[in-house]
């Protein structure tokens, strides 16, 4: 019941975006009318099932997914993968881990964000039940990732990496649905308002400082078996797509109930 709740909401988001665009003069339809295609595309597939994006830049549904000539693991499968050191919330020894692999720039990452997350942080991070952590996987496709990925690194060094994750996807939210297309001198922007030194920032994402701690996290992510975002793993047991709240709880729990 709750998935359903999900893929509805997700589609009412497309629907609304479909209806703006008939309120637009001509000159402009002509222009958006080559988006519809797509946008009706996504509305099909998120009835079907939940979607991710792939390195390829093509939006999947993933029942019985192929990728690159190999087959997308299925849900719940056990994979291992590391935490590495990258940042988590809730309890670091807590007796689940969650990892996930993200883009920023990805609209099924930020559904995640805006949807799942913030119950699993009430039910799981808040009570010390869970370890969250959030490791990069930009893809290529997405000119805003890799310096919203060194950014948020960045901002971590002064200990608000957290605060800008969450402030890259709220940005982004505002503009609407889909993918918003944002560069490096957006996230310096959206940097700028949440009270870090732009000085320190500036020079850390200027000389590249992270470059390297962010393709690490995408070695390790497709070694895992990653080939889209969102990925996510519960205790090694890997969840794909924009999954709904429920999915996560499912998961999670189980783990929880292991001695």
């Amino acid at each position: 019941m709750e998935e359903q709740k999900f893929l509805e909401k997700e589609v009412s988001h497309l629907e609304k975006q479909l209806e703006s665009v008939k309120d637009e003069p001509k000159s402009r339809f002509d222009k958006t009318k080559l988006i519809l295609p797509g946008a009706i595309l996504v509305a099909a597939l998120l009835i079907s099932g939940s979607l991710f994006y792939t390195r390829t830049g093509a939006s999947k549904n993933l029942a019985g997914t192929n990728i690159g000539g190999q087959q997308a693991p299925q849900a719940g499968a056990k994979v291992n993968v590391s935490a590495d050191d990258d940042p988590f919330l809730g309890k670091e020894k807590a007796k689940v881990t969650v990892i996930e692999f993200s883009d920023f720039e990805c609209p099924f990452c930020r559904s995640f964000w805006r949807d799942s997350l913030p119950q699993l942080k009430k039910d799981y991070i808040d009570t010390g039940k869970i370890k969250f952590v959030y490791r990069d996987y930009p893809l290529d496709f997405h000119p805003g990732a890799k310096p919203a990925a060194e950014g948020a690194e960045c901002a971590r060094d002064q200990d608000k990496f957290w605060e800008l994750h969450d402030k890259i996807f709220q940005e982004q939210d505002k503009q609407g649905q889909g993918t918003i297309q944002f560069g490096k001198s957006d996230v310096v922007k959206w940097a700028s308002q949440i009270g870090l030194n732009m000085g320190q920032f500036n020079q850390c994402l200027d000389s590249g400082k992270y470059k390297a701690e962010v393709e690490k996290d995408i070695t390790d992510g497709t070694a895992a078996g990653v080939s889209g975002t969102p990925s996510t793993f519960v205790n090694g047991r890997i969840l794909v797509g924009a999954q709904p709240y429920s999915s996560f709880k499912a998961l999670i729990d189980e783990e929880l109930s292991k001695k």
